[in-house]
């Protein structure tokens, strides 16, 4: 096919993708009815660009992304920006990779303009509801930490073993951060029984909720076993994490109708058993940094820690994990 053919082809392609992403985008997220969730054929018809090329793809995802900027200009119309953040959380959590990919190039804040859909903490109230407009703002947040989460297994013992510290300590603090968020959800006032569309982003919220505890808890079991081995600094971060992560008690003051947005008391308890243990490791490495800096102190010494170096000029780098004895050599 002669250059020229190809990208006329391309063109017609992009333009007929565009147009049936926009139409399949305005179908979804329809403002009447304005408490009606994007229902499940309207959202499987979105799905299925993602079953297609990447032009399908980056179409649907523009569509959408532009549907809810839209809808989070002037006024503000808020049963539209809030079924757009429905549409986003089901896209993001049953699309193909293709699909899932286009979405979070959209997304994500371009470093460039700065411009971020989801920055929508002051969503006008305008002619909407306080309810669904606390909805939409609740949720842009919400959807703002789950594109920071890691896409990895909850349970995978392998994979949360090869972790190094850092990387362990900032994992367990993303998902603390998801499940702090859910548990500042709107009050229960805001949730009329008759809008369907705010259930249903207390239902995806409640599934996100679960997915951080159940992450949240084979992490701190994780670092349960791994205390010995952290830096200062690293112990120093986990604590905090650790007390982000009790105040997300069941406990605290919630409604009892509202208890579904805590972390389990479980959970809870063994970060705080883990809390105390890190403490020790803060003061305990504490010391012994005040002691090298007393023991090397001098006009030209340093009171930095050297790494050995391998035979090979490499340096050693100790696992995170108890469990994996040995080093590996830092040959990147």
């Amino acid at each position: 096919m002669a250059p020229k053919l190809r990208r006329l082809t391309d063109r017609l392609l992009s333009q007929g993708s565009a147009a049936d992403a926009h139409h399949a985008v305005a179908r979804a997220t329809a403002h009447h009815p304005s408490t009606a969730p994007p229902s499940a054929h309207h959202l499987d018809a979105l799905l299925a660009f993602g079953r297609g090329s990447r032009l399908s793809a980056a179409a649907l995802a523009s569509a959408l992304v532009g549907r809810l900027r839209a809808a989070a200009s002037g006024d503000g119309d808020a049963p539209v920006a809030l079924k757009c953040l429905v549409a986003l959380r089901v896209l993001l959590a049953r699309g193909a990779f293709i699909l899932r990919d286009q979405l979070l190039a959209k997304l994500v804040r371009h470093p460039a303009s700065g411009r971020n859909p989801l920055a929508l903490a002051a969503f006008p109230l305008g002619r909407s509801s306080f309810a669904a407009a606390s909805w939409v703002r609740f949720s842009a947040r919400l959807l703002e930490l789950l594109l920071l989460l890691p896409d990895a297994p909850a349970d995978d013992a392998e994979y949360l073993a090869a972790l190094p510290n850092p990387h362990l300590v900032a994992e367990l603090k993303a998902f603390a951060a998801v499940a702090d968020a859910v548990r500042n959800a709107p009050p229960p006032s805001s949730a009329p029984e008759h809008n369907a569309l705010i259930w249903e982003a207390i239902r995806l919220s409640e599934e996100d909720r679960v997915a951080a505890e159940r992450n949240v808890a084979a992490r701190v079991q994780e670092m349960g076993e791994r205390l010995d081995t952290l830096s200062l600094a690293d112990a120093v971060e986990l604590v905090c994490v650790l007390r982000r992560v009790e105040e997300s008690a069941a406990s605290s003051s919630l409604p009892p109708e509202w208890k579904w947005a805590a972390l389990d008391e479980r959970v809870v308890c063994a970060a705080r058993r883990l809390r105390g243990r890190a403490e020790e490791v803060v003061l305990r490495r504490t010391g012994e940094e005040r002691r090298v800096v007393r023991r090397d102190a001098g006009p030209s010494a340093s009171a930095r820690v050297l790494l050995p170096i391998c035979s090979g000029g490499s340096e050693a780098i100790r696992f995170g994990s108890t469990r994996s004895a040995g080093t590996i050599s830092a040959w990147r």
